[in-house]
């Protein structure tokens, strides 16, 4: 007895389900949009400002040229005008990357410009709008912040006490970041314990996120999505999660290294703000000598 086989089969494939005649296939939009850097040169009609900012952005130019790896290269701002730091503010835009430290001895106000690795940084003494300094800074991210983001000392926690029920892996993780912490040094790789792929329960985040304390930095990094980086009480020790464009929680992660590789500027990254920066000081100084520059 022989059996008859159809090619191709019934019942398979578009088309063969009741009622899919009418129906169309959905999918997620794709991010659009993406920024692409433009050079912006600000308008400037007044000869005194324009020699000001002229000045001032030919100077940062020359440091960020002349930075290497491991530099900090500062330059202050709080002695410009108010025409020509609006020039400057006009001409250096704002990045991805922002921070804010708060403690003891202030407030400190940080947002990278347009250019990677070089940072606007604005320091309050005492409260917001009193003994204001103004600095721009060449590096790949703030060192003053680093400075001041971790308190010098702090005892390790004692897990064997407290210990809520429900806790599971959260002993076992803080002892390794706690170790980490401890022994951490300028040369070590980061060092990253990634919580979303880790089991853990509530109770868990809640001892980790009270044994680990609350720092005094908060970096925000913005692009498809953001990052947010914020330092805890235990040196070295900062918690980095990652949301996507709908704000969700994508990636929860607790990193031990100097600084977030995320929110720093790359060496290369520097070398290109160092020729963008020429090219907007060169469109300046043909302005400055045409006829008609520096003239309302």
């Amino acid at each position: 007895m022989s059996a008859s086989f159809m090619f191709p089969p019934v019942g398979f494939g578009p088309g063969s389900q009741i009622g899919q005649e009418d129906e169309e296939l959905n999918y997620l939009a794709m991010p659009s949009g993406v920024h692409v850097y433009e050079p912006h040169v600000p308008e400037i009609d007044d000869p005194a400002t324009m020699a000001a900012t002229l000045a001032f952005l030919g100077d940062l130019q020359k440091q960020a040229q002349a930075w290497r790896e491991g530099d900090v290269r500062m330059l202050p701002r709080h002695n410009l005008s108010p025409a020509a730091g609006a020039a400057v503010n006009d001409a250096l835009g704002e990045g991805e990357v922002s921070a804010r430290l708060e403690d003891t001895a202030g407030l400190v106000e940080v947002q990278e410009t347009v250019f990677a690795g070089i940072w606007s940084l604005r320091a309050y003494g005492g409260p917001p709008g009193q003994d204001v300094r103004e600095q721009v800074e060449v590096s790949a991210f703030p060192k003053a912040l680093l400075a001041r983001a971790f308190p010098l000392r702090r005892a390790r926690p004692d897990m064997a006490a407290g210990v809520a029920d429900g806790v599971v892996n959260a002993p076992a993780i803080l002892t390794e970041l706690f170790d980490r912490s401890e022994n951490w040094k300028p040369q070590n790789s980061p060092h990253v314990v990634n919580l979303s792929l880790l089991p853990h329960t509530p109770e868990d985040m809640a001892l980790l996120e009270t044994s680990l304390g609350r720092g005094r930095l908060t970096i925000l990094s913005r692009g498809y999505g953001n990052c947010r980086i914020e330092a805890t009480a235990t040196p070295h020790v900062w918690r980095v999660r990652y949301f996507n464009s709908m704000d969700t929680l994508i990636l929860d992660t607790i990193e031990v290294s100097a600084v977030p590789e995320v929110a720093c500027a790359a060496v290369e990254d520097i070398a290109d703000s160092a020729t963008r920066l020429r090219e907007i000081c060169a469109v300046l100084q043909e302005e400055s000598a045409s006829p008609q520059g520096g003239q309302a």
